[in-house]
């Protein structure tokens, strides 16, 4: 006895049409991750030839992509220790996010006031590989690679490639490149007043000029250096980041005493 075929063979059923829709976005998710992982762990040891912003600005506006990349026992300490004091002092600490920095800011919003409160490792994760924007989609793939980043990258290296492609200047990439166009000197070279300067450029650095500053980013590159000095220099070895380490978790676990253990009080 033959079986009757289905009148539904070969049509394109509601619930067939939505499991490919399912397996075409699942396959579409896993080359997303897989090609995201293999990126961050080349990077892990090549340096990242161009950023989606140097991109854009050149399609944008023309601007030229002046970069040179430098190792970073080729930067003056200044430097690196003007970018922690400015852009993230628990840099070392942390493992990606800032919590406490996250609910200053928080709090600073509720009276009006508006700060940032993106750690170096979140610059350099949107720096590396996506485009400057305030969606939530953007914002949530930051979170996604600055994870990936502090996995498989140390905090030396996450710094290095900070410092290497931060946008600077117009078409201004880069701690060598600031250096030789701002003062006419290679990055190792660096004073700390200088490192102050272009570090306090970093938030607006198409409209802030280290080289001419002006009153208020003076300033700002006193305040910065002063907070260098009381820092110390910044190590990357295993027992000083153990210690930073160490102090965050208890500055965490004070913070988190005052809002009943929470991470964030919203």
């Amino acid at each position: 006895m033959t079986k009757k075929k289905s009148k539904t063979n070969g049509t394109i059923t509601p619930s067939n049409l939505l499991q490919k829709i399912l397996r075409g976005v699942l396959y579409i998710l896993l080359l997303f991750v897989s090609f995201s992982l293999l990126l961050v762990i080349l990077y892990r040891w090549i340096n990242p030839p161009v950023t989606p912003l140097m991109v854009l600005r050149k399609i944008e506006s023309g601007l030229p992509i002046n970069q040179k990349w430098k190792d970073l026992k080729d930067i003056s300490p200044c430097l690196i220790n003007c970018a922690v004091a400015a852009e993230d002092n628990n840099f070392l600490g942390h493992h990606g996010f800032d919590f406490g920095a996250i609910q200053k800011a928080i709090d600073d919003r509720d009276r009006g006031r508006y700060r940032g409160a993106s750690t170096i490792s979140q610059q350099t994760a949107k720096n590396i590989f996506l485009w400057d924007g305030r969606s939530w989609i953007r914002k949530g793939m930051e979170v996604y690679f600055t994870f990936l980043i502090e996995t498989f990258w140390s905090k030396e290296r996450i710094m290095e490639v900070y410092l290497n492609k931060i946008e600077m200047g117009s078409g201004i990439y880069g701690a060598e490149a600031a250096a030789q166009c701002y003062f006419r000197k290679s990055a190792k070279q660096l004073n700390g007043y200088q490192a102050a300067l272009i570090v306090a450029a970093f938030p607006a650095p198409l409209t802030r000029n280290p080289g001419q500053p002006s009153g208020y980013l003076s300033t700002r590159a006193n305040h910065i250096f002063g907070l260098s000095q009381k820092i110390g220099q910044i190590k990357f070895d295993d027992n000083s980041i153990k210690k930073a380490r160490q102090r965050y978790q208890k500055r965490e676990t004070r913070r988190r005493k005052k809002i009943d253990g929470k991470l964030l009080e919203l």
